[in-house]
């Protein structure tokens, strides 16, 4: 078996007397969608901090591509590969769509703050080439024709399309979405569900959390459930559908 892309190792974080993750384990294949599935507050948004860095764990490892990552820099997570969207957009609303995903380019750039400054002409290059692809990829996701829109003037669907896109500026190997479906309409949820499928054919391992379990269901590979900070299941949808603990604790209508 290939190692994995992405390997959480016994992963514990608590706020004060609250164990928000408690000795999670789980591996992500490269290639593949995975979903973190779980009651409100059983610890995914958590999780996903640990990984891209937002918090350091107590204890326990976090491994990307065969490399330590645990407690990295946000920034350093980001340039190394992994990138993530928000349960709530963050995008700036006064600048221009294409803006917004050109500085999602910011890991990949060579300018720093005196090349900018002096406007040397290799950054002149750079700012052409960041525009061009952040145009590219604004079309891949059907949204091109907002590209000269304030982003906080976008209905609340296209926003989430925008970050997304935004994200993939990164040139990330592993994507972590937080909640893509929050807030949208059926139609938006299929057209979605759609977009992860495309993105992992273009190459990105996708870690999702997500509440909307006809999603989750349709499009993931594996699915790792949580409860109260600890790993409850984990297997293909069709086993987490029938699993009896799963169904008695989240699926079957427990706690929410």
């Amino acid at each position: 078996m290939s190692a994995p892309l992405l390997e959480v190792q016994a992963l514990c974080r608590a706020f004060g007397g609250l164990k928000a993750i408690h000795d999670v384990s789980f591996r992500v294949a490269a290639g593949s969608i995975k979903a973190i599935i779980g009651p409100n507050g059983a610890g995914k948004t958590t999780l996903f901090n640990l990984i891209a860095g937002s918090l350091a764990p107590d204890s326990g490892t976090v491994h990307y591509d065969g490399r330590a990552i645990t407690g990295m820099a946000p920034h350093r997570v980001a340039a190394g590969g992994i990138c993530r969207t928000f349960q709530t957009t963050r995008l700036f609303p006064a600048m221009t769509v294409l803006e917004n995903v050109m500085v999602g380019r910011h890991p990949r750039t060579r300018a720093g703050f005196v090349s900018g400054v002096l406007s040397l002409p290799w950054t002149w290059r750079e700012e052409r080439e960041i525009r061009t692809r952040a145009g590219e990829i604004l079309s891949s996701l059907g949204i091109g024709q907002w590209a000269a829109e304030a982003a906080g003037n976008l209905a609340f669907g296209t926003q989430r399309l925008v970050e997304i896109a935004r994200a993939l500026a990164t040139e990330p190997r592993l994507l972590l979405l937080d909640e893509p479906a929050a807030g949208l309409n059926i139609y938006e949820t299929r057209e979605m569900a759609d977009l992860i499928l495309k993105i992992r054919g273009w190459g990105v391992t996708v870690l999702l959390v997500e509440h909307d379990m006809s999603l989750v269901m349709d499009i993931s590979d594996e699915v790792l459930v949580l409860n109260y900070g600890r790993r409850l299941a984990e297997g293909a949808p069709s086993e987490i559908q029938h699993d009896p603990e799963v169904i008695r604790t989240y699926l079957g209508g427990g706690h929410a």
